[in-house]
């Protein structure tokens, strides 16, 4: 699908410029720090210098003071514990850190991830049921339960509290728990609202180590797991998560707990990891435990205190993964078939489809790759415990959970964000759910909206781009959500030599301007390109620049987004 190249508006000129010359820098990477709101010297060096000093207090987030006093209760009085959470990455390092984190201090703990493919998301009667079976007391549940009111109130039933460590949209009620711990939740003034749920967990840690006075690297030496929870949920990579991000990928690359460093030989890298790396390469296999299996096995690998143990499992998740992979790819296909030959509910502006043998685990991963190709909202959906569960998944701008929120009465159960989201539906219900889910869209979604877009933020000649230039756009990184790797556009763009194909899609090729050195590219997924460009016609490309390692080797690539072709 051709994609629309978009120009951003330069912000106020005269401050770039400013900018530009207060930090010396090349004013297009000044145009593109003011059009993320660092305007002045000051910002810009909080930008450039992640400081761990400027984490926030964690007691200005609401309920913080009632969590570790209840907690504090529970070890002075020797209950047992049950670190509970969700079976996606956020969830696993999430459980992972909190567990290991209080088990320096104290020993009758365990924890409990729900089984993906019978419990299903979120706090489970059957994991309080375990904990009253084994005498626990106190449930600290990560990344879920902001929605559990009924759940919660069930284990209080039991004389089980729950301390809520969630970073999810509550609902118009909180659950009645010992804490509550969300920024999201509307009487909490804490500064920064967009924490991963393993975030929350690190607060939590921070607040502890605070209240009775603690060295700091106790909760710092976990800053790996929560750089891996920001990079796999997708949230924005600014305020405080930029933070935790830039010194989690240095841990991560110089120091990594066992568990992710057997994970990171068993995928064939073992340092200069990004956050896209972390992205593309970590979050899969820790996925692929609980879609797989069970994420009790990421836990395990994420706890692992013995490199041999640690190897083993990472190996055995390696695989998992390498499953995952047969299993996607053959329920994308089929899920392809389907929307072909309009075997599928609805085919305007939304599409729904299910198969009742397709894999619980993976559906979410099939909705993602129609959403590419298709762009518009999606939502897959299989069997499971005689309901239909599904997975939806959105384009960018457009909110999924208002679209589902409208549908609310039709539904089990659903949650997430504006961007991804989970549901639960009866079987007799899907086809006035998809229709109405149909209509909703419509009437809601833009025809931009529905456009793959390239958004370009900033207009270059290729001479521009040297060693300098490339050093001060590498400090922009980490790259994420609200803070992505800036895309550059250069006219009048030339072949040196002939383009060819890497594998079967991605285009490799040298490329220069008048006046400038020659860049080695690369064209992911442009293939089709290799036929078309011709030497001595002139085409422009817009791009991203990056450092390709290959043998311990760096050199400066530009990773071309899209390419048109120019009158010679």
């Amino acid at each position: 699908m051709d994609k629309k190249w978009v120009q951003a508006k330069p912000d106020e000129l005269s401050i770039s410029l400013t900018l530009a010359r207060e930090l010396n820098i090349d004013p297009a990477l000044a145009e593109i720090l003011v059009a993320r709101d660092i305007q002045t010297f000051q910002q810009a060096k909080d930008f450039f210098r992640p400081d761990l000093n400027s984490l926030h207090d964690p007691f200005l987030m609401k309920d913080m003071d009632l969590a570790i006093s209840r907690i504090e209760k529970a070890f002075l009085s020797g209950e047992k514990l049950m670190i509970y959470g969700d079976y996606d990455v956020d969830g696993t390092t999430s459980v992972a850190l909190a567990f290991s984190f209080f088990r320096q201090f104290y020993s009758q703990m365990e924890y409990y991830i729900p089984d993906r493919h019978k419990e299903g998301y979120g706090i489970s009667t059957a994991g309080i049921n375990y904990a009253k079976k084994n005498g626990i007391t106190l449930i600290i549940a990560l990344d879920c339960g902001i929605k559990a009111n009924d759940k919660v109130q069930y284990a209080s039933s039991l004389d089980i509290d729950f301390i809520i460590c969630d970073h999810h949209l509550p609902g118009d009620e909180l659950p009645d728990a010992a804490a509550v711990l969300d920024p999201k939740r509307k009487d909490c003034s804490y500064p920064f609202k967009e924490l991963a749920g393993c975030g929350i967990g690190f607060k939590l840690a921070q607040a502890w180590c605070i209240k009775n006075n603690l060295d700091a690297a106790l909760y710092l030496r976990y800053l790996d797991l929560v750089m891996v929870s920001i990079a796999a949920d997708i949230v924005p990579v600014t305020g405080e998560n930029r933070i935790l991000a830039f010194h989690g990928l240095i841990r991560l690359n110089t120091n990594p707990c066992i568990g992710l460093k057997a994970l990171m030989d068993s995928c064939g890298k073992n340092k200069d990891f990004t956050l896209t790396d972390v992205v593309f390469t970590l979050a899969p296999r820790i996925n692929a435990a609980g879609r797989m299996d069970h994420a009790n096995q990421a836990v395990k690998m994420l706890l692992c205190d013995e490199e041999e143990i640690a190897r083993t499992q990472s190996d055995f998740i390696n695989q998992q993964n390498a499953d995952r992979k047969i299993s996607d790819q053959q329920m994308t296909a089929e899920a392809l078939a389907m929307i072909d030959e309009s075997a599928f509910l609805i085919s305007k502006k939304t599409t729904v489809v299910y198969n009742e043998r397709w894999n619980k685990g993976v559906i979410g991963i099939v909705a993602s790759r129609l959403t590419e190709k298709y762009y518009r909202p999606t939502i897959v959906l299989t069997l499971s415990n005689g309901f239909l569960t599904g997975s939806a998944r959105s384009v960018p701008g457009y909110d999924l959970y208002e679209a589902l929120l409208s549908c609310a009465d039709l539904l089990e159960q659903f949650g997430g964000h504006k961007f991804a989201a989970g549901l639960t539906i009866k079987p007799e219900n899907i086809h006035e759910f998809a229709e109405r889910f149909e209509n909703y869209v419509t009437a809601t979604i833009t025809q931009d909206m529905l456009s793959p877009e390239i958004q370009i933020d900033a207009a270059i000649e290729l001479s521009r781009i040297d060693g300098k230039f490339q050093r001060v756009l590498a400090q922009m990184a980490p790259f994420g959500p609200l803070n992505p790797a800036p895309v550059f556009h250069s006219e009048e763009v030339f072949l040196v030599g002939k383009p060819y194909v890497v594998g079967t899609k991605h285009l490799k090729l040298s490329i220069k301007q008048q006046n400038s050195a020659i860049f080695e590219s690369i064209g992911f997924g442009l293939a089709e390109w290799e036929s078309l460009l011709q030497q001595g016609r002139p085409f422009s490309i817009c791009y991203t620049i990056e450092e390709n390692v290959w043998k311990d080797q760096k050199r400066l690539q530009l990773n071309i987004k899209g390419i048109r072709l120019l009158q010679a």
